[in-house]
């Protein structure tokens, strides 16, 4: 994390990859067959005090899962993408529609599907637990695997860089 004031201060956005970022990668299937992944309370909090603080956030993820829709908009989190074999088109379309630059997204992902989307932007990050290829190519590494905190960790030190962690704006809904 070098310079983890002046790369962290820009940021407005923060897109996630699902699958190794906010899950340790494990998919379990019930008796039907049917996915579903567990994911971390911390990293909830922090995603969507983002979203109450006026942050964009958003999910890009090539995987579908239903549960991950109903996870992230039990957040506050509305632009969840599943399904998406091209996550740099998706991530062009997200900008366009917001009116967004790439100097103020941040992208996590973990792995190989995701290095071109995290070339795209600002600020490349991953969670510790990524491969090789893609903590290359990351400017943020967090501390923290996958489904481990490590939302939760890039999320609380943006918003600390930007005096935006711990305030009474932050508390006060």
């Amino acid at each position: 994390m070098n310079n983890a004031n002046e790369i962290l201060r820009p940021i407005t956005t923060f897109i996630f990859d699902y699958d190794g970022v906010m899950t340790d990668g494990t998919v379990f299937s019930d008796h039907d067959g049917h996915p579903w992944r567990a994911t971390n309370v911390k990293d909830g909090y922090a995603i969507q005090l983002a979203s109450k603080l006026g942050y964009h956030v958003a999910v890009i993820s090539g995987a579908i899962c239903p549960s991950m829709e109903v996870r992230m908009n039990s957040l506050g989190v509305t632009d969840v993408f599943t399904g998406i074999p091209n996550k740099v088109l998706k991530l062009k379309e997200y900008m366009q529609e917001k009116g967004l630059n790439a100097a103020e997204i941040v992208f996590m992902g973990d792995d190989i599907p995701d290095l071109n989307v995290m070339k795209e932007v600002g600020l490349p990050a991953c969670p510790a637990d990524a491969v090789p290829e893609v903590k290359a190519i990351s400017k943020f590494i967090s501390e923290k695997p996958g489904g481990k905190g490590a939302v939760r960790n890039l999320i609380e030190q943006t918003l600390k860089v930007q005096g935006k962690w711990m305030t009474a704006e932050a508390y006060s809904w």
